[in-house]
């Protein structure tokens, strides 16, 4: 090394190092003198580099060479569910099975209507055993709801709820008026409004009814449609996330058995599936399905207690 002139000359990286040198007492960058890059001659022999000296160099030289880029990681992910259009498909039937044997006995029976208590149950655990189906397939042959159905909340899911909750009300409460015009009032009532037509409930029975219908069946239909169907779409189709929109909204439609209603089930079900597309989880669609189903609950209660003729 060169003692002569000022010291800043005396540290010039170009300068070889002696054999023996200590690197770490030496300022300045060292990294491309302290080691052959991969592929350059070492010790007068040339040494090939193979693909993992070259992705090491890459790596350690990232920071300081603008022209080494690594690829970006997949992001993580559990494995694929190993349920599919059989599990949808079996929870429709304990829905169905479900619905014939709590209204079977009172088939041809001319002492009046089922009790209250029993219309309750009819409206609350078909909807609710085929939920716990749905449920069930993703823990026993996939990696739970949470990751399967994209069955959880957080702020955004509630905000964009409402958003696209209120989005549709806009759009389906003159789609309402409209239908009801066109076919009729009577022919444009739900099956729920025409379970408890006529029917007067105490306070405790009709509030139950009011919940069920606000809270709990939006939660179980969008656990079997936009959860266990959609996901079993998204499992087979290409274009999945728009095969699985346009395929759960018509069912969804449908599976009301209210087939004067499917138009209007159609422009119902758009927005709450909307809610699903734009944000890969069932929380949003959720609170949509809640708020669309508010009005007709409040009006409900009502109803069964007397206040609306």
């Amino acid at each position: 090394m060169s003692t002569s002139g000022s010291p800043e000359a005396a540290r010039e990286p170009w300068e070889p190092f002696s054999t023996g040198s200590d690197l770490s007492g030496i300022p300045g960058p060292r990294r491309e003198l302290a080691a052959d890059p991969p592929g350059c001659s070492e010790g007068g022999a040339t040494v090939a580099a193979g693909p993992a000296d070259i992705a090491s160099a890459a790596s350690a030289d990232a920071p300081g060479r603008a022209g080494i880029a690594t690829l970006p990681r997949p992001a993580p992910s559990g494995p694929e569910h190993r349920w599919g259009f059989g599990a949808y498909l079996l929870a429709e039937a304990v829905f169905l099975g479900t619905s014939v044997l709590l209204v079977l006995p009172y088939v041809g029976n001319h002492n009046g209507n089922p009790p209250p208590a029993m219309l309750l149950l009819s409206l609350t655990v078909p909807t609710m055993l085929a939920a716990g189906v749905a449920l069930l397939a993703t823990r026993l042959r996939g990696n739970g709801p949470r990751i399967d159905l994209g069955l959880r909340f957080d702020r955004a899911d509630v905000t964009k709820g409402l958003a696209f909750g209120c989005g549709g009300l806009v759009l389906t409460i003159p789609a309402a008026a409209l239908w009801s015009r066109v076919v009729g009032p009577e022919q444009a009532n739900s099956a729920v409004a025409e379970l408890f037509e006529g029917q007067r409930f105490g306070v405790p029975l009709a509030i139950g009814v009011f919940l069920v219908v606000w809270l709990v069946a939006p939660i179980c239909e969008e656990v079997v449609y936009r959860g266990l169907l959609w996901g079993a779409v998204e499992r087979h189709a290409a274009h999945r996330r728009w095969w699985a929109f346009g395929l759960t909204t018509l069912c969804f439609a449908l599976a009301h058995f209210e087939f004067t209603r499917t138009p209007l089930l159609l422009v119902i079900a758009v927005p709450i599936g909307l809610a699903r597309l734009y944000t890969g989880r069932l929380g949003a669609s959720i609170i949509a399905h809640q708020l669309n189903n508010l009005l007709p609950a409040v009006s409900l209660l009502l109803a069964l207690l007397g206040v609306l003729r």
